[in-house]
This record gives C-alpha cells, structure tokens and sequence, in this order.
C-alpha cells in the first residue's frame, strides 16, 4: 500500500473529502460551515490552501486567507470577494496579504484515524512557509474545543478577549506567532590558530 506523504494546493476535486472532514471534526462543536462558506474562504485566497494526502486518500486539508489582526472570519457567512479592507494609513507587507500582513488559519483538520503522525504539523510547516514566502509577518487562528494548548506548544500566543464569548464555541480564544525567518545556516567554523 502507498503511504506517501503529500502536501498540494486543494483542488477543485477534494471538496467533497474536505467537507465530510469538516463536517466530522466541528459538527460535535457547534461550528461547522456549510460548503459555500468553506470554499468561499479557500476563493479568497487558493494559494493558502491546501490538502494533505497518505497515499491516494485525502487525509486532511488547511484553509487560510489574508485577514486583519485581531479579526476572524465570521461563521455564519461567507467570505466576500474582497478582502475586509486594510486601515487607511496603515502600513506594512502589501504583497499577497491583504496588506495587513497576517495570514489567518482558519481551519486544519486530520481525518480521525491518521491523527497522531504529524500530518497536522506537516501542514502547519508548509503554511508557515507559504506565509514566510507571501512576506506575513504572522499567522493568527481561533483555537476551538480545548486546542488552546495544542498550539500553544507550536508557538501560538493567546490573546485573550478578542473572540466574544460564543462566537466560536465555549472557550474559543484568538492566537497568534511571529512569522520567523529560517534558521540560517552555521558559517562554517574558523580555525583557531594560537598567536604569541
């Protein structure tokens, strides 16, 4: 059997798959979208979305768009196709985020039976440097059903008070992380030669 690991862009075809595994992962919550909603947010920015898939099966998928800091999109709606628009006066990265230079994870999901193997991190790796390559400076999210500690340990900082109570579900909290750089590589080492 093929257990090959891949990372693409989503594709028109993969709607059905990332629906049931929406459907499946935030129907228990309260929170999921119906398909308009879904691939109105992927509409809005298809270079930052993306499936993973183990083998030829579909086994989870990220949805993220450009989006202010200390917004989110809002549940009961779609996505228009206009980005909100940016302050005027404001400043910062232009290119690819909306100008505000925050790209919004909105939804990553693993199918049930493959969580556990890092496919959720393998997403979160090639989003992060699809924001680094945009010139984002921070990918932001709302942590729902008692993930908050999940993505603190990816880096995440809660900023509390910026979801109003309910709109995501009990305990639903706004986070965000810096966009970092790569590690450069180590210049390689200089002898030392001793000197009298």
């Amino acid at each position: 059997m093929d257990e090959t690991v891949r990372v693409r862009l989503l594709a028109d075809r993969d709607w059905d798959a990332v629906v049931a595994l929406e459907r499946d992962t935030y129907s228990g919550l309260g929170l999921s979208e119906d398909r308009a909603a879904l691939q109105s947010r992927a509409a809005a920015s298809p270079d930052t979305c993306f499936v993973v898939d183990v083998g030829p099966r579909t086994a989870g998928y990220v949805l993220a768009l450009p989006y202010p800091p200390h917004r989110y999109p809002d549940l009961a709606r779609t996505e228009d196709a206009e980005p909100p628009a940016r302050p005027s006066g404001s400043s910062g990265p232009t290119s690819g985020s909306g100008g505000w230079g925050n790209l919004h994870l909105h939804d990553i999901v693993v199918a049930p039976g493959l969580r556990r193997r890092g496919l959720a991190r393998h997403l979160l790796h090639h989003l992060t440097g699809t924001a680094r390559a945009r010139g984002d400076e921070r990918i932001s999210l709302v942590a729902v059903g008692g993930t908050e500690g999940f993505w603190t340990a990816r880096g995440f900082v809660a900023q509390p008070g910026v979801v109003p109570a309910g709109a995501y579900g009990g305990g639903a909290v706004y986070m965000s992380k810096p966009v970092q750089a790569p590690p450069s590589p180590s210049p390689p080492a200089t002898p030392l030669r001793e000197v009298s």
